[in-house]
C-alpha cells in the first residue's frame, strides 16, 4: 500500500486539489482525469486514499458519485468540508481593465455571474477551473481570465485580479475520504459520529416509512436522504447519512429494523463528524 498519497479528480489547482491539500498537508496529491480513475487508483493500491465531493451547498449533490457509489469497494473513512472562494485570476503582466472573457467551469460561472455581467465580461464554459487557469496562462492574452481557486493562481504563476469573486458567499462543498481499507473508529461517548449507508427498500406498501421507522423509534437522527435510480427506473436506491456509530445500542436496534424492511443494504463507512458540533448545520 502506498504511503501519503491521495488521489483526486481534476488538474492540479481544482477545488479538490485544495481540499486534499488542507485535509492531508503532508500528502502527495494525484491528479486523475475522472472520479473512476481516482477511485480505481486506490483499489488498485496506487493511492492510499481518494478524496470524491458529494454535494455542494450551492450546486447540490454530483451525480455521478451516487452512480458510482454501489459499485465501489472502498470505504468511506471521513469526510472533509472544503469552502469554496473563487478568484478572477489574469497573466502576471496584465490590467483587470483588459479583461472581455473569463473562462471557467459552468457551476462556478454561474456563482459568479454578477460579478461577470458587472465587468462586462463574455463567459466561457469550460470543463475545469483549473484547467481554465491553465488554458488563459497557455493562450498568453490579456483579454481571457479565468475564475479559480488560489491554488490554480499559485500554480500557474497567475496573477489574482480579485479575491471572493463569487456572488453569495458561504459557499462549501462536502467531500467523502476513500479507503480501500476498512477504518471504523472506536466508539467514544464525547465524540459525534455519522454512519454513513445504502440500501434498496422490499416490494411491500410504505416500504421506506417502515424501514426508517426504527431510527425515529430508538432516538436516532438521519442527517441526509437522498434516492436516486442507479439500475433504471425499476429499483429506488436511497443513501443515508445517520449520526450515531454502529457500535451503540440505538444504532444496532435501528439496523436491525432496516435490514428487516429493506434489501442490499450496504454501510459505507463510520466515521467522526467534520468540525465541531454546529459546524455547516
Amino acid at each position: 500500500m502506498p504511503k501519503n498519497t491521495i488521489a483526486y479528480q481534476g488538474y492540479q489547482g481544482a477545488y479538490s486539489h485544495l481540499a486534499c491539500k488542507n485535509a492531508y498537508p503532508d500528502y502527495e496529491a494525484v491528479a486523475c482525469e475522472s472520479f473512476l480513475d481516482a477511485m480505481i487508483m486506490v483499489e488498485d493500491e496506487r493511492a492510499k486514499l481518494a478524496m470524491i465531493p458529494l454535494e455542494n451547498s450551492t450546486a447540490g449533490r454530483v451525480e455521478e458519485i451516487y452512480r458510482l457509489i454501489p459499485k465501489m469497494s472502498l470505504y468511506v473513512i471521513g469526510e472533509h468540508f472544503e469552502p469554496v472562494k473563487h478568484c478572477l485570476l489574469g497573466l502576471p503582466n496584465c490590467d483587470i481593465k483588459d479583461a472581455k472573457y473569463v473562462l471557467s467551469h459552468p457551476q462556478a460561472l454561474a456563482q459568479c455571474q454578477e460579478h461577470i455581467n458587472d465587468m462586462k465580461l463574455k463567459a466561457i464554459a469550460k470543463l475545469d477551473t483549473a484547467g481554465s487557469a491553465k488554458e488563459i496562462k497557455e493562450k498568453n492574452e490579456c483579454a481571457y481570465v479565468a475564475i479559480a481557486s488560489s491554488l490554480a493562481a499559485e500554480i500557474y504563476a497567475l496573477k489574482i485580479l480579485k479575491e471572493n469573486f463569487e456572488d453569495v458567499k458561504g459557499n462549501v462543498t462536502r467531500f467523502f475520504i476513500l479507503s480501500k481499507e476498512k477504518i471504523i473508529p472506536k466508539f467514544d461517548s464525547k465524540k459525534i459520529y455519522i454512519t454513513s449507508l445504502i440500501f434498496e427498500v422490499r416490494d411491500i406498501p410504505a416500504a421506506l416509512y417502515k424501514a426508517l421507522g426504527g431510527f425515529a423509534t430508538n432516538g436516532v437522527n438521519l442527517k441526509k436522504l437522498e434516492s436516486y435510480s442507479p439500475g433504471g427506473m425499476a429499483v429506488s436506491q436511497f443513501h443515508i447519512d445517520i449520526y450515531g456509530h454502529i457500535d451503540e445500542k440505538r444504532m444496532k436496534l435501528a439496523l436491525e429494523e432496516l435490514a428487516f424492511f429493506a434489501d442490499k443494504v450496504k454501510i459505507l463507512g463510520v466515521y467522526e463528524k467534520f468540525g465541531t458540533k454546529d459546524t455547516f448545520d
